[in-house]
């Protein structure tokens, strides 16, 4: 990629969320004591989130907690290259960094990051 001295690289994050599960109320209770420490709730959709910006120890923990709600309780867990928010302030990828060689390991098209092949 070309630059020029105005353009500004994109920075990119992975949004990573995790829908609720149905479950009774302790199970829900559970789920959410397993994940307000790595994540954060909205009610409204009963979905955590949060955004990664660098692969280091701090996203292995979120990854495995978020992926160890996924195995308890069938939590539906997403994750998302996005540009980074205006207000980020955290680490990013660049558009030609670690991300773009994540992104392309992708084996199929339209297949979200982090979901395995199924044949």
């Amino acid at each position: 990629m070309t630059s020029t001295p105005n353009s500004h690289p994109v920075r990119y994050v992975l949004e990573v969320t995790a829908a609720a599960a149905p479950a009774d109320p302790a199970a829900f209770e559970a789920q959410r004591q397993l994940l307000r420490s790595v994540a954060q709730f909205d009610p409204a959709s009963r979905t955590w989130w949060t955004l990664i910006g660098v692969l280091d120890v701090r996203a292995l923990r979120i990854l495995e907690r978020l992926f160890e709600a996924a195995r308890r309780f069938g939590t539906e867990v997403r994750v998302e290259a996005i540009a980074a928010p205006v207000a980020w302030k955290g680490p990013h990828f660049s558009d030609a960094g670690e991300l773009a060689a994540l992104v392309s390991a992708r084996a199929d098209r339209g297949r979200p990051l982090g979901q395995l092949h199924v044949s």
